[in-house]
């Protein structure tokens, strides 16, 4: 029986990097580990989605679409919500092939 890597996987059935397809794929699963790690750390400080929302300033169903990457929230929101679970942020951003670190 011949096994697969999951980059070969995904690479077959979802598109090489660099394809539109799996910049999307890559982009929604990045957006769902997101949302994972924040409801995870939300519960580790015993926080309801309701409490978290009040301490960021956006409503409990903000918070459950972040956590849930049922919408594109705003990249602030996003960063409200890391600076109350006591997050350090950090990313990269890559302007035509010249990396621009913050």
């Amino acid at each position: 029986m011949k096994t697969f890597t999951l980059e070969e996987l995904t690479d077959n059935y979802i598109g090489k990097k660099g394809t539109e397809k799996r910049e999307e794929f890559d982009n929604e699963l990045r957006l769902d580990l997101i949302g994972y790690e924040i409801k995870k750390a939300r519960k580790e400080r015993n926080l309801t989605q309701q409490q978290l929302g009040e301490l960021v300033g956006v409503k409990k169903a903000q918070i459950s679409k972040i956590e849930n990457s049922a919408t594109d929230a705003r990249f602030s929101t996003i960063l409200k919500v890391f600076k109350v679970l006591g997050a350090k942020v950090t990313f990269d951003v890559e302007l035509n092939d010249h990396k621009l670190a913050y």
